[in-house]
């Protein structure tokens, strides 16, 4: 967060990213003590629905730290936090299952996720070193050059975040669709979803915070 102009303009997007980490933690932590009628663990229910869908050389591997979950196309790996990799609650296995999701739109080519990950490197660096590059140029008139060149970086990064929300909302549905009836039963659904809905919110909050910054950013250019 940048003061100056247009400050006022992150104030939504941090309270919308506040609410939303209150939501997945309050969310998680009371799915995560309901058990799955099936009493399938978080690892069982990765490894069924892989090699449900002939994705047996995918490995399924626990991982340290809470809601740490990660599928990593690179290493074709599924990773899943220690507390849901053996825990047999509604959020465990709705946390795999949508890791579970990303794996499949892997292994069918989702261009929404390959074009995430082809933006990953540009991301990284427009997120962190595009705003300074813009106050640099704000600061020494004879680098204004830099200010464009920052917006443009930090643009990418946003485009990186607007990106990865169908990426997630499609993972979500998909996993939602696999545990019916095969690893979560009757309400237990309603649960697994609320889990989803609740993760799902933070990447929309993480958008629009990023969006909001890239207003600020363009703001700040033109009072210069």
């Amino acid at each position: 967060m940048y003061f100056g102009p247009g400050w006022w303009l992150l104030v939504p997007g941090m309270l919308l990213m506040f609410w939303a980490q209150t939501q997945i933690k309050s969310t998680y932590g009371r799915y995560s003590q309901v058990a799955s009628s099936l009493g399938v663990t978080g690892a069982q229910a990765a490894r069924q629905i892989l090699d449900n869908n002939g994705l047996r050389d995918i490995a399924v591997e626990a991982v340290p730290g809470e809601l740490s979950d990660h599928y990593d196309p690179s290493a074709k790996t599924v990773r899943l936090s220690e507390g849901n990799f053996y825990s047999t609650s509604v959020a465990a296995v709705a946390v795999a299952a949508h890791e579970c999701g990303h794996a499949l739109q892997d292994a069918k080519g989702y261009w929404p996720m390959n074009v995430r990950a082809a933006l990953v490197p540009v991301a990284n660096i427009g997120s962190s070193v595009g705003p300074m590059l813009v106050m640099a140029g704000i600061f020494f008139s004879s680098f204004s050059f830099l200010v464009n060149i920052g917006i443009l970086l930090f643009a990418a990064a946003f485009l990186f975040h607007v990106v990865t929300l169908p990426v997630e909302f499609d993972a979500s549905s998909r996993a939602l669709k696999l545990v019916d009836g095969e690893m979560l039963q009757g309400e237990e659904n309603q649960g697994a979803r609320k889990v989803l809905t609740a993760a799902a919110w933070t990447y929309v909050a993480t958008t629009l915070y990023s969006l909001l910054q890239l207003g600020q950013l363009l703001m700040l250019r033109n009072n210069r």
